[in-house]
């Protein structure tokens, strides 16, 4: 998995690969994790779709990391982890840990 650090980085978001995001706080609590054939484009929906999970909670978002992932399989493996193992407040799918 290659780790890429964003918001000044978003134009570095690969447009074409498939990629597990996170999206964290200032104290580096996750927020939200998700996976996404076409990362970039699913990010920016996130911040401006008014059906997202994290909607009413956009000011919190101080970064957001990328990894690439390009099987299907092992991004939905680790989108689960992700969001059980660090507790992603804003998820409501795959959450096992409630």
């Amino acid at each position: 998995m290659t780790l890429i650090h964003g918001f000044i980085d978003f134009h570095l978001f690969p447009r074409d690969k498939g990629d597990i995001f996170m999206f964290y706080n200032m104290n580096d609590e996750l927020l939200f994790a998700g996976k996404a054939r076409k990362v970039r484009q699913r990010i920016k929906n996130h911040f401006e779709d008014n059906v997202s999970p994290i909607k009413n909670h956009r000011d919190e978002v101080y970064r957001i990391d990328v990894r690439i992932v390009e099987n299907p399989m092992e991004r939905e493996i680790y989108e689960t982890y992700m969001i059980n193992e660090f507790q992603a407040k804003y998820n409501e799918d795959k959450v096992f840990y409630k």
